[in-house]
């Protein structure tokens, strides 16, 4: 499923085969968490803006309009009229966000919705079940997305029950994709590298759910308070034990310039709700750097957001434009953003694979890095 058909260093450009098309890596996923791209996107537009996997959360869609819902509506893609490969998460950081409002038990999790307050338990089963109605291209597994920093005996009890977990969502999901009124009987799992900032809890867990053989590797648990360095280790710490012949997914990053960085050391997936949701606030990403389409100087500024940029929002609109459509507070501002951000991070991954096929990812990544952190 997974052909790897570069490798500079330990960045790698590769392909993962699925039952909804081929996708090519690395590849920014855009998120839509309940199955819509936040900033009034539709599929139409993800595909212009060169989307090649959406998004989708587990527990939101549990909650609202409901995973059986869905399933009768024929699942996620006939639902949200969308062709290419859809990845849904499993749930587990949602539920864990919910502080007060949870109790985690070894068969699962017992919570309260954040909507409406009622009660529910989900487990490894039941996540597996929802996204199994959901009938999405790849199922994540449930796992606990500890915080850090985390007591270590805590992450090393908390690392042995994902791994319990993890077995329950394989051995759930076989037998799911055998039941002939499954949607996707091709549907895949990817497993949940977790461990806090622990080198060893790392490796440990990383050697035992490479045991199982699933259809790729996430690393969790990241991207939640600790700093870009603590990052940067973990991957490099656990890099060296995830399978080489399957895709490596860095859950919840990033900034441009984490991607860069991620992908140079080994990743292969990425998502992060940043280009939208800094988009809707009118932080767009450059090639030239970061703006803050809101400052006073934009106001009579004819030019557009990226003038290395190809998008419907670049070729048609200008940065006054944008400007006054923010302040004035049309909707319209944070679509024409949103667009932008996205057209920017799936175009920088097409950068990225060109410069992996050519050899020249390493310069490609000395020439960028730092202009994609500063501030204009």
């Amino acid at each position: 499923m997974f052909k790897l058909l570069q490798q500079e260093g330990t960045a790698r450009r590769g392909t993962f085969t699925t039952a909804h098309g081929v996708i090519e890596t690395p590849v920014f996923m855009n998120v839509g968490t309940a199955a819509a791209i936040k900033g009034a996107l539709d599929t139409f537009d993800l595909k212009e803006v060169g989307c090649q996997v959406e998004l989708s959360n587990t527990y939101h869609l549990h909650l609202r309009p409901g995973d059986r819902v869905v399933r009768d509506m024929g699942g996620l893609h006939k639902f949200m009229n969308w062709d290419r490969p859809i990845l849904t998460d499993s749930g587990g950081f949602q539920v864990f966000s919910l502080a007060g409002l949870r109790n985690i038990k070894e068969e699962g999790v017992y919570f309260s919705s954040h909507i409406d307050g009622r009660k529910i338990f989900m487990g490894p089963e039941e996540s597996m079940q929802i996204q199994s109605n959901l009938a999405s291209t790849i199922a994540m597994a449930f796992d606990e997305c500890i915080e850090n920093p985390c007591e270590k005996e805590y992450a090393r009890e908390s690392v042995a029950r994902t791994v319990r977990w993890l077995k329950r969502c394989k051995a759930e999901l076989d037998r799911l994709n055998q039941l002939p009124e499954t949607i996707n009987q091709q549907q895949m799992l990817f497993g949940i590298n977790q461990g806090s900032t622990y080198d060893d809890l790392r490796i440990e867990h990383m050697k035992q759910i490479a045991e199982l053989d699933l259809d790729g590797y996430a690393i969790g648990g990241l991207a939640v308070g600790e700093s870009t360095e603590e990052m940067y280790h973990v991957i490099e710490t656990v890099e060296p034990f995830m399978p080489k012949d399957k895709p490596r997914y860095l859950m919840g990053v990033g900034t441009p310039s984490n991607i860069l960085e991620a992908v140079d050391r080994g990743v292969d997936f990425f998502d992060c709700v940043m280009p939208s949701r800094n988009a809707r606030h009118g932080t767009i990403f450059t090639s030239l750097g970061m703006v803050n389409i809101l400052n006073a100087k934009y106001e009579r500024d004819e030019t557009p957001l990226d003038p290395n940029c190809g998008c419907h929002t670049c070729r048609n609109f200008s940065k006054a434009y944008l400007r006054h459509l923010f302040k004035a507070k049309e909707m319209l501002a944070m679509r024409l953003s949103v667009i932008h951000n996205l057209y920017f991070y799936n175009h920088l991954m097409e950068e990225i694979r060109a410069a992996l096929s050519a050899g020249t990812f390493a310069q490609f990544k000395k020439a960028h890095v730092d202009i994609f952190a500063q501030k204009i």
